[in-house]
């Protein structure tokens, strides 16, 4: 039997670190799904279809990724997938209580999806997606923390 775990989340954009945890993933799963969230109440700056498109372009030397989108509870699209396991990053120990409780929560809502903490290399352990968006808006070259198309499509919604 196949291992198939999900890597859920916003994604806006896909960053550096982000592509880290799905390779590091793929070393230990047979199929990783990489699930964008449509969350709209975390107001993303890019569309769903945008952010899967990043990710597609992102990850298309990886042939174990699959990337699709999801509007429902985390844990009912995981078993709706047939993955019994939900991957998460945690940068820093800020990253750790929320990710703890979202766990507990995953889990008592759904007994049948675990939850792994990986964290990424340190060179991205302090590269968060809303920071980047911050210093893009103040000019800040993204191109070490993003792909170059991201960073294009951050400067072009940024007006840069």
């Amino acid at each position: 039997m196949k291992s198939r775990a999900i890597y859920p989340g916003t994604f806006d954009p896909v960053t550096y670190g982000h592509i880290d945890l799905i390779q590091r993933a793929c070393k230990i799963f047979d199929e990783v799904i990489v699930a964008v969230a449509h969350n709209p109440g975390k107001g993303p700056m890019f569309s769903v279809e945008e952010r899967v498109e990043f990710l597609r372009r992102a990850t298309r030397s990886l042939r174990k990724v699959r990337i699709d989108s999801f509007d429902s509870l985390v844990v009912d699209y995981a078993r709706q997938k047939g993955a019994r396991v939900m991957v998460r990053g945690l940068r820093m120990l800020s990253d750790f209580e929320y990710e703890f409780q979202m766990a507990l929560t995953n889990r008592k809502l759904s007994d049948h999806v675990e939850t792994i903490f990986m964290m990424p290399s340190e060179s991205y352990s302090y590269v968060s997606a809303r920071l980047l968006k911050e210093a893009g808006q103040l000019g800040a070259d993204l191109s070490a923390f993003v792909p170059s198309f991201v960073a294009q499509a951050l400067r072009r919604k940024l007006g840069r």
